[in-house]
């Protein structure tokens, strides 16, 4: 997410490599990568020196690593043949407090610079820029700002202004107040409307502890890891934090003697070298901040209770959430660390996983609590393994099952077949080519880079699994590693308890905190007048900005955007009578198989578990395999398998709409035909009696809404808005919305599957038929003819079948409609949408025009800014024909929602000039040019049969949208619809503005949507 994506570590198990690549051809070297054309160590250039240099054949790339002569900074530029070029600039930023100062200055840096005095530069660049990746981001010990982009003019750009950003930042007062905290009126036109803390920071950090789970780990960090405090910040502790504050940690930790800056791509290293230079040797050397900080040492087992939310969409006698954790190895030993990645993925991963099957399956829990899995992200790693949704009755043996475990496995040892499945994993997350490679080489270095590992050793991955393999070849080696770090009892078991009145608890805190800041002013009577004067003063700021002159920002053009797009060559043909679409490209020695199965009219109380049934065929095992048999063999053949619902709306006509299933599956070449196998497998013998494995599924899926829920509420918001519009938009709420979590969650707290298991079993009559089939495949030139016999074999496999057909629907979306989900959350989701055209239609080039300009121009400033909501904008679902505005953790609906009606008249009187329209339109293209992975390649086509001549002409018709096509679309689309035929639906906590006469409709989560009338929606 832009500015702020705070990151809470990582979660789970093993990941194959944090690098997902290509494995090399030995043949590999160019001029870029060659690294006797590369300098050497010891080599001086522009103020920096060589300090080593790497090849890595694997991954088809040289690394090479620098000290700057004067600072000290520290400098790794990784060469490859890729034009998606990356640049990072980061800082080791341990917080001493919880006042989320490394948060808060993540966001102010950002908010204009020396050399750029502009307000906001940060988001007033995503639109200058056809960059396909802009952000920064607060980890635990250290604050990144990366980028990537294929343009090698707006990459000069954007490093340019991000170390300006990043070095010499402005740090204004009136920037703190909007990012981190003030009190002011709740409404700033109604100065005697309540004085309430406000900030983008502070009210993005309420979202945050508003979420069980993110509280649930962050607690537990502060116990496991007490020296390193909330770099996010605790709303109790931000209101302590002084600009003062502010400046003097940018002062101590934001200097090139504390930084780590990273490079990847195909441009030169000197031109590198040239402009780093020139910005570094501006400083002077001082000492750098990089202290590597450890969790607690237990020298006997620890226990600490805490209390939290409470779920209403969970059982509310299931409402634990409960880990045991184990201090682990110095994380810069890399093959250790790698050994104990492959171990923690044997204990965790997957449905047959020794811990899956001894916690989750035995109904200790529904899922694994948010800490599990072995995190690297520090110096000393820790690793853990819980569960969510315990009842009281079973903390105890929770803990005492997860050491039995632990005990039998080091009896037992682990299957070589599961450990060569983790390895075949690695070997296929090597090849697999991503279109960001770059970033993923970023990410994965950076918490190591930061804390003592060797970064050259972490690139060089077929040396780390060749040591790993030697020591495993000896016997006993994970065995070995199991005894020296987890079958010691001194661990740290770490409980939250719900509270029902936490809400209320949180609110009462900070309503005393609110009138501790008050009293300071001498009391409400006398703090009122001064504090609606600084926000009316911030407003002023907020509203000049609108017009200030950016001409010293730096700039993309219209003109760079190429008028005519890449095409991919595809091939279209049949086997065994079913339509397959052929791509046939560099895959690296792999074969990438997509299937959908379309319904036409498939009755909606058929449809609605189709969801269900895409994680059933993947989890229940058949008749005569388990899901651990089959999941092992998956494992050892293919890249993995999945199944996933499939809406499309036609690309000229929204009423007509395709909907279904796909399947799909990667693999080496050679292993294709074991990859149809076991496709064909579980669609056709998954064994759906198994009542006990449904409901260990279903309480699976009903905790994951939970945690989806709080992170992306505006989406479940968009979703339901948009529900009454189209049929594609109803589908889409029917499959993955609101509907969904209802159904699921209702199914989980009734325990009722008979119905369930009986729509389970009539889809799989009909889900895998070869009737109404169509199939793609992406491979090398060399293994097409292979994999066309391969296909022949599956697709006879399949049956011939008719899908049911509706009759009447089950559900009723109505409208107008305000719709109002009542959850336990301190901020809000919000959404409201309208219809308008499908693909083909012309104004939907300039409807997507005009939902960047109001984005960037309008809602940005009035909900972001003023408001203090961490996200707003508005959007167009080219591909489905709904516009639509959205808020993300806002505080003030009411005056959200007014400002989205009004967002057409703002639109229509708005004096667009042609540079607003130059900035929506690179804004657009950088989604529409952004680099696709090889297996992506002619998926637009085979899923949504829009063909490269449609988006061709879309292309055009983007780049030549003008003024009066905004104002037309405006004045039909939303000023037009938005009072008529538009809808709203909000999530969060109920207020005295949610009423029957304001129009809303509340919708507890308790209804059962499979009631045998119509569900009013």
């Amino acid at each position: 997410m832009l500015r702020g994506g705070l990151s809470i570590g990582r979660r789970l198990t093993f990941q194959p490599s944090p690098l997902v690549g290509q494995l090399a051809r030995r043949s590999y070297a160019t001029a870029i990568t060659d690294l006797r054309q590369l300098p050497q160590p010891g080599d001086r250039l522009n103020g920096f020196t060589v300090q080593r240099a790497k090849s890595v054949p694997e991954l088809e790339l040289a690394a090479i690593q620098f000290a700057h002569d004067k600072t000290g900074a520290d400098y790794i530029h990784v060469a490859r043949e890729d034009k998606n070029n990356v640049f990072a600039i980061g800082f080791k930023t341990n917080p001493d407090d919880d006042t989320g100062v490394p948060h808060i200055l993540e966001h102010t840096t950002l908010c204009g610079s020396d050399k750029y005095p502009v307000r906001d530069p940060f988001f007033k660049m995503l639109n200058r820029s056809l960059s396909n990746y802009m952000n920064a981001f607060t980890s635990s010990d250290h604050t990144t700002y990366p980028f990537a982009t294929t343009n090698a003019v707006d990459y000069e750009n954007l490093r340019d202004v991000y170390l300006d950003a990043t070095l010499h930042p402005l740090l204004k007062e009136s920037d703190f107040r909007q990012e981190g905290w003030r009190v002011g009126p709740g409404d700033a036109t109604d100065p005697k409307s309540p004085l309430l803390f406000k900030g983008v920071v502070y009210n993005e950090m309420k979202g945050q502890m508003s979420d069980a789970s993110y509280l649930f780990y962050i607690r537990f960090q502060d116990h496991i890891f007490p020296s390193i405090n909330n770099s996010g910040g605790d709303p109790e502790k931000i209101t302590d934090l002084t600009l003062e504050d502010l400046r003097g940690f940018h002062k101590k930790h934001y200097h090139p003697s504390n930084s780590k800056i990273f490079t990847y791509g195909d441009i030169p290293i000197e031109t590198h070298l040239k402009k780093l230079s020139d910005r570094l040797s501006t400083f002077e050397k001082i000492r750098a901040a990089q202290e590597l900080r450890e969790p607690i040492s237990l020298v006997a087992p620890r226990r600490i209770r805490i209390y939290g939310p409470h779920d209403p969409l969970m059982d509310k006698d299931s409402q634990h959430k409960t880990s045991v954790s184990w201090i682990m190895n110095n994380t810069s030993d890399i093959v250790e660390t790698f050994s104990l990645r492959v171990l923690s993925n044997l204990l965790l991963d997957g449905y047959g996983s020794p811990m899956y099957r001894g916690l989750i399956e035995a109904k200790l829990g529904s899922d694994f609590s948010p800490n599990t899995g072995y995190d690297t992200s520090s110096k000393t790693g820790i690793f853990s393994v819980g569960l969510q949704n315990v009842r009281q009755e079973h903390i105890q043996q929770v803990e005492d099952t997860i050491h039995q475990v632990l005990q039998e496995m080091r009896t037992k040892g682990f299957d070589s077949k599961k450990v060569d499945g983790v390895l075949h994993q690695l070997e296929l997350g090597l090849k697999h080519k991503t279109a960001n490679f770059g970033m993923s080489v970023m990410q994965s270095l950076t918490s190591g880079w930061f804390n003592g590992v060797d970064s050259f050793g972490a690139l060089s991955v077929e040396e780390t699994v060749s040591k790993f393999k030697e020591l495993y070849a000896k016997g006993g080696y994970l065995e070995g590693l199991l005894e020296k770090y987890f079958l010691s009892k001194n661990t740290l078991t770490f409980t939250m308890a719900p509270d029902r009145d936490h809400s209320k608890a949180l609110a009462a805190e900070e309503a005393g905190r609110l009138n501790r800041v008050i009293a300071k002013f001498g009391g409400e009577a006398v703090a009122r007048a001064p504090l609606t004067k600084r926000e009316a003063e911030l407003t002023e700021v907020q509203e000049r900005a609108k017009k200030q002159d950016l001409s010293c920002l730096p700039t993309l053009k219209v003109e760079d955007i190429p008028r005519n797009m890449e095409k991919k060559e595809l091939r279209t043909g049949e086997v065994e009578g079913v339509p397959v679409q052929w791509r046939i490209a560099p895959t690296n020695g792999l074969t990438y198989f997509r299937a959908v199965s379309s319904f036409r009219d498939l009755p909606e109380k058929l449809g609605m578990y189709l969801p269900l049934f895409t994680e059933a065929i993947l989890r229940l095992g058949t008749g005569k395999r388990s899901m651990e048999e089959l999941e092992d063999e998956i494992k050892l053949k293919t890249g993995g398998i999945r199944a996933s619902t499939h809406v499309s709306t036609n690309h000229s006509n929204l009423e007509v709409t395709e909907e279904g299933l796909v399947f799909s599956g990667f693999a080496l070449d050679k292993n294709i035909p074991d990859m149809f196998e076991l496709l064909r497998t579980v669609l056709l013998e998954t064994n759906f009696g198994q009542v006990s494995k449904l409901r260990t599924l279903v309480h699976g899926i009903a905790s994951g809404f939970v945690n989806s829920l709080a992170e992306t509420g505006h989406a479940y918001a968009r979703t339901f808005a948009a529900a009454h519009l189209t049929p594609g938009a109803r589908a889409n709420e029917v499959l993955g919305g609101m509907t969904q979590v209802r159904l699921i969650s209702n199914m989980a707290a009734t325990e009722v599957y008979n119905e369930a298991l009986a729509r389970l079993k009539e889809i799989a009559e009909f889900a895998a038929r070869r009737d109404q089939l169509r199939a793609a495949i992406t491979c090398g030139v060399g293994a097409a003819s292979a994999n066309e016999t391969a296909l022949a074999k599956f697709l006879g496999s399949l049956p011939r079948a008719e899908s049911p057909v509706a009759n009447t629907p089950l559900f009723d979306f109505v409208v107008p409609a305000k719709a109002f989900f009542p959850l336990p959350y301190q901020v809000f989701y919000t959404a409201m949408c309208v219809k308008t055209v499908p693909y083909t239609n012309r104004d939907g080039a300039a409807l997507q025009m005009l939902a960047q300009l109001l984005t960037h121009k309008h809602l940005h400033h009035e909900i972001r800014e003023k408001g203090g909501a961490y996200g707003a904008g508005a959007f167009h679902r080219g591909a489905g024909g709904v516009f639509g505005f959205y808020s993300y953790r806002d505080p003030n609906v009411p005056n959200t929602l007014k400002i989205m009606e009004g967002a057409g008249d703002f639109a229509l009187r708005n004096e667009w000039t042609a540079r607003d329209l130059e900035e929506a339109k690179l804004s657009v293209f950088q989604g529409v040019d952004a680099p696709t992975s090889v297996s992506d390649e002619g998926m637009i086509n085979f899923m949504d049969g829009i063909t490269d001549d449609m988006r061709q002409t879309r292309r055009e018709q983007l780049l030549d949208v003008g003024v009066n096509d905004i104002r037309d679309v405006a004045q039909r689309y939303l000023i037009d619809q938005v009072r008529r035929m538009s809808a709203v639906a909000v999530l969060g906590e109920k207020k005295d503005w949610v009423t029957p006469e304001e129009g809303w409709n509340v919708f507890p989560l308790n209804i059962e949507p499979d009631e045998p009338e119509k569900v009013k929606l």
